[in-house]
């Protein structure tokens, strides 16, 4: 893991967020090799959740990556409920959290697709190699395509 990705995975972790990683990221800890400038995760969207996720960033600066003026993060139990997905920029890297993943679901379906990881003690639970490979195919942009044939690879050789 890069030590930005990891180094806000670890907050996130602290913080007890209720997360798994999804996407780009996913297929790097499977074995992929292709480059990805952000971490995807699908996350618990209740209020206490992502008022932990909001602490946990907080020293970071996060802001809203697709609003025009970079809006600050912010969470209240009032704006919380008009969330359905959150993009943010940190001083340390991009994340987006999501609340559903094409193809698998809610955050509940996801986690069942689930397996835990273990990085330098800390324990992390990523999307498992085939329902990632069907969260690829379900969004089918050349990229993830891309990714199908790569993820397939590795798992024959692991098989």
């Amino acid at each position: 893991m890069t030590s930005d990705f990891f180094d806000l995975l670890k907050r996130l972790n602290k913080a007890g967020v209720d997360f798994v990683i999804v996407g780009g990221f996913a297929g790097i800890i499977h074995g992929c090799s292709y480059v990805t400038q952000d971490i995807d995760i699908c996350c618990d969207f209740s209020p206490a959740n992502l008022l932990r996720l909001q602490k946990a960033l907080a020293k970071l600066h996060p802001v809203h990556r697709m609003t025009p003026k970079k809006i600050k993060f912010e969470l209240n139990r009032e704006n919380i409920p008009h969330f359905n997905n959150l993009y943010l920029d940190t001083d340390i890297g991009q994340l987006d959290c999501l609340n559903y993943i094409n193809g698998l679901g809610d955050f509940n379906e996801v986690k069942k697709s689930s397996v835990p990881i273990k990085v330098e003690g800390a324990k992390f639970f990523v999307l498992d190699i085939d329902s990632l490979i069907r969260a690829k195919k379900a969004l089918n942009r050349p990229r993830d395509r891309q990714a199908v044939l790569e993820l397939e690879a590795i798992k024959k050789t692991k098989s």
